[in-house]
């Protein structure tokens, strides 16, 4: 059976709600999933997990949120990482998205293995909904 953490920090609840049904998704194919806050993670929480996946609001066009959530992914820039397979999904509410790009490319310098993506305007729609559960069942495979 899988392992999968999913951290997330959620304000405004469109990432928790993104973060549930991605679980309901690795849950559907056998995970064992461990789905938290990132005041709630720990390092272990990511080294012990077979998958992870990150999940934040933007806080602007090039940053995710500062307090939390990208000071605990800064922790991983010197430790073993070694391809580990991770998804990340966001929020954000202004026309461009760049910053998924640049979280995207930090953390594949800390060396995990980028599998997929969600980047969604506002709130997520039912067609984002079903690919967000997609990705949580590929975390499992």
């Amino acid at each position: 059976m899988k392992k999968v953490s999913i951290i997330y920090w959620s304000c405004g609840g469109n990432i928790e709600v993104l973060a549930n049904m991605m679980a309901d998704g690795a849950k559907e194919k056998g995970a064992e999933v461990n789905l938290m806050q990132v005041t709630d993670a720990t390092i272990e929480d990511v080294l012990e997990a077979d998958a992870v996946a990150f999940g934040s609001p933007a806080m602007d066009a090039t940053r995710i949120e500062q307090e939390e959530m990208k000071p605990f992914l800064d922790q991983f820039k010197d430790l073993p990482i070694k391809n580990k397979k991770c998804i990340l999904f966001a929020t954000y509410g202004w026309i461009e998205k760049s910053f998924m790009e640049i979280w995207k490319d930090e953390m594949k310098s800390y060396g995990f293995n980028l599998v997929g993506d969600l980047s969604v305007k506002d709130s997520p729609n039912k067609k984002e909904m079903e690919y967000i559960k997609e990705l949580g069942r590929d975390l499992a495979k």
